[in-house]
């Protein structure tokens, strides 16, 4: 009798360890991590409405388990390039970047960056769904940078703005521009005939021009209206030279740390943010460009002959950055 009350009390102790146990797993499971997001421009912009939207997906998706704090406006990282050294050690969790400081670490990327390779908004991005853009995005993981590419999003076309007239590659002489933190950017301006200045945010462009420290710079209608850039650089050259990608990126160290099943939600939702990014893109760019226009601004439409001038003008470019990726060049060149 004793030996049966004896093996009753375990069992009875070893279910109620068993029971304590599962309401800890269950509190572990359901516990919720809070991860950061790091966006230089301002709330409303497109690309910062993307990452609202990313959130809001993930933490939906994920019933609560995986929550992604916005902060745009600079205010966790104020350059692209700070972003993703703080992704590589795990400080932050996402980041939206332009394609363009991606290269330091994946300099393939390049490739898909070359000054006037897209004939159309609708060429790039039937690149970027296809086998080449896709592939880009797996080279960003495969890297070991630590980072991991998630989607695209639209950044539009960029063009130069200046405080002064320019309307032939003789103008571009001498001028300072501030350009993405990318050799290539520097090279391009060098190859008109003006410096490419570096290590300027998007939010301190504006300033840069006032006190002369440069004399212009070179983005989309959304970036040159949105942070004031219009009202003191007042030219617009719509030579468009660049079809630049965002890239919304995560921090390997940090997947990592998550569930697996998690992960992929991520992942899933991500891709499901692209074409609410380029709807909300294309609305901006409309009313961008009618804010600028009604200011009076200069928008200059390069002659034919103009635009054929700062297109030879960037053969070095292509033989420098482009040589050992011919067969990408042919690849996005063919694409219809």
């Amino acid at each position: 009798m004793k030996n049966i009350i004896t093996a009753s009390i375990a069992a009875a102790a070893f279910c109620t360890l068993f029971a304590s146990c599962q309401r800890n797993a269950a509190s572990v499971t359901k516990r919720s991590v809070t991860l950061r997001l790091s966006e230089v421009h301002a709330r409303g912009y497109p690309t910062t409405l993307a990452d609202e939207e990313f959130a809001r997906l993930v933490e939906e998706r994920t019933e609560g388990r995986v929550k992604i704090e916005v902060r745009s406006g600079g205010a966790l990282a104020e350059s692209e390039s700070d972003a993703l050294e703080a992704l590589k050690v795990g400080d932050l969790a996402f980041t939206r970047v332009s394609a363009s400081p991606i290269a330091g670490f994946v300099p393939k990327i390049n490739a898909i960056l070359l000054p006037y390779l897209y004939r159309s908004s609708d060429h790039m991005w039937k690149v970027l769904n296809g086998p080449v853009g896709q592939g880009m995005l797996n080279d960003i993981e495969r890297s070991g940078s630590g980072l991991v590419g998630l989607c695209y999003y639209d950044g539009g076309a960029r063009n130069f703005y200046i405080n002064r007239a320019v309307r032939s590659v003789a103008d571009m002489a001498g001028l300072r521009i501030r350009v993405q933190d990318n050799q290539m950017m520097v090279d391009m301006c060098s190859a008109l005939g003006a410096q490419g200045v570096t290590g300027i945010g998007v939010a301190a462009v504006r300033g840069a021009i006032e006190n002369g420290t440069i004399d212009g710079a070179e983005n989309n209608w959304p970036t040159y209206q949105s942070g004031g850039d219009y009202l003191v650089a007042p030219f617009y050259v719509l030579d468009q030279h660049t079809r630049v990608p965002e890239v919304l990126i995560a921090s390997k160290k940090v997947l990592d740390g998550l569930d697996s099943a998690d992960v992929a939600i991520i992942r899933q939702c991500a891709k499901e943010t692209q074409e609410f990014e380029i709807k909300r893109w294309k609305e901006r760019e409309v009313s961008s460009e009618q804010i600028v226009r009604s200011n009076g601004n200069t928008i200059v439409e390069l002659s034919a002959s103009a635009f054929a001038e700062f297109q030879a003008a960037m053969q070095p470019l292509y033989e420098k950055y482009g040589g050992q990726y011919t067969d990408i060049i042919l690849q996005i060149q063919n694409t219809n």
